[in-house]
């Protein structure tokens, strides 16, 4: 029944003791679980110390770590049970699939993806994947048909070896601008696609930039489907870069067409939110020959003396986008900037680039860029942050859309 607290008032208060004093007090602050210490001088025969006891300090209340956004940041959080995460690739974009990989903190499971003498895939999964949360990177880009095939397989091979979930990561989404009916008798091949990957058993879809976000749809409701906002990537590259606007008061976000209106006016309220002021939108109206033949374009909208930035998902024969950017001259533009998360570059791609007006072409690694690209014009960036935070959240049970709402709508002071 002896309080600790009030044995050491009195110990300090005692300025002699005698012999026997010392052993009973030590005694006593003995059973209090304390310390008894004495030393000796000229003045004082003897001072003891309380050994053990302090006074008691306040509890600390400490302020809560501010995060920075991970956005501007050029790495995204470890996952916090890597053995129960499955990172596999095919051989569409190795490089992506190895960054993402490193910033997880994890490494590419042990797989074989090869091809018989008879052109057929042949592939072997060499690690355990049984109960485990399995994710496939594998862009469907050129050539399409066998990186889709090699998906289908490395779904169906994971499923057949027990993998507690399937999730197909695909940067970019092959067969994508085949999603509606244009004709009599055309396929919607981004639908069939999509019954294609639930047939073999994927879980989960992220994808990166979809050519219209009805492809999601395409998916049943036990198969969700996250599309990411590549935008995000060019807008960091923008706040990190302060001379790539002459004035950031004078900036016009332009839209190819009319279907891209919406992703257009998208970014342009990200850059408002971000410390532009008063960014303008406008909108290419085009009128086709037939595919990939323009025969007009109309502006609609002002960009005289000011810089553009043409917003696209995917470049292709990079015809539109020249011309769009050569219409936006004659106009009285200033700089013209062509930014797409994918980047095909079909056919002579690179020469209209090389010979246009285009100030920087950017795009991102989602599909790896064909050798012969023009120096100085083309800007490749990276997606293995956006990729990775996205991989991560969805394994820990997070929002994914919080990496968008929270993080890029933040007020950003642009200075140049």
């Amino acid at each position: 029944g002896i309080n600790a607290e009030y044995m050491g008032y009195l110990i300090r208060e005692i300025k002699m003791f005698s012999r026997k004093g010392i052993t009973l007090a030590s005694s006593l602050l003995g059973a209090c679980g304390l310390g008894l210490f004495c030393w000796g001088n000229q003045k004082n025969k003897s001072q003891l110390h309380c050994i053990g006891w302090k006074k008691p300090e306040p509890p600390k209340i400490e302020e809560p770590v501010k995060k920075e956004f991970w956005a501007r940041s050029k790495h995204c959080e470890k996952v916090s049970h890597p053995q129960k995460l499955f990172l596999l690739s095919g051989t569409a974009n190795l490089p992506l699939a190895e960054g993402i990989a490193k910033h997880l903190g994890t490494k590419l499971a042990n797989a074989h993806v090869g091809r018989f003498n008879d052109g057929e895939i042949n592939i072997q999964i060499k690690d355990n994947v049984r109960g485990k949360d399995v994710y496939i990177v594998q862009p469907t880009c050129p050539p399409v048909n066998d990186n889709l095939m090699e998906l289908l397989l490395l779904i169906s091979t994971a499923r057949r070896a027990s993998a507690k979930q399937v999730t197909a990561v695909v940067p970019y989404y092959g067969y994508a601008r085949q999603d509606r009916k244009t004709a009599s008798r055309v396929p919607i091949s981004a639908a069939d696609v999509a019954r294609l990957l639930e047939t073999v058993g994927v879980d989960r879809l992220i994808a990166t930039d979809l050519h219209c976000g009805q492809i999601a749809g395409f998916f049943s409701p036990k198969v969700p489907a996250d599309n990411l906002d590549g935008s995000s990537v060019l807008l960091e590259y923008i706040l990190e870069n302060k001379g790539f606007f002459n004035d950031p008061s004078k900036v016009v976000v332009i839209s190819p067409d009319a279907g891209g209106v919406a992703r257009a006016k998208k970014f342009q309220g990200l850059l408002n939110n971000r410390g532009f002021k008063d960014v303008g939108l406008a909108m290419i109206i085009k009128q086709r020959k037939e595919a990939a033949k323009i025969e007009r374009m109309d502006l609609v909208g002002s960009v005289d003396g000011k810089d553009c930035v043409i917003i696209d998902d995917i470049i292709d024969t990079a015809g539109t986008v020249c011309e769009a950017a050569k219409e936006l001259k004659n106009k009285g533009a200033q700089k013209v900037y062509v930014f797409a998360t994918h980047g095909l570059f079909s056919g002579e791609a690179y020469k209209r680039i090389e010979s246009s007006v285009v100030e920087q072409v950017i795009v991102t690694n989602s599909i790896p860029l064909r050798p012969g690209a023009p120096k100085g014009k083309i800007t490749q960036l990276d997606l293995s942050v956006l990729i990775a935070e996205a991989i991560r959240r969805t394994n820990q049970k997070e929002s994914i859309s919080d990496m968008f709402t929270q993080s890029l709508n933040q007020p950003f002071n642009f200075k140049i």
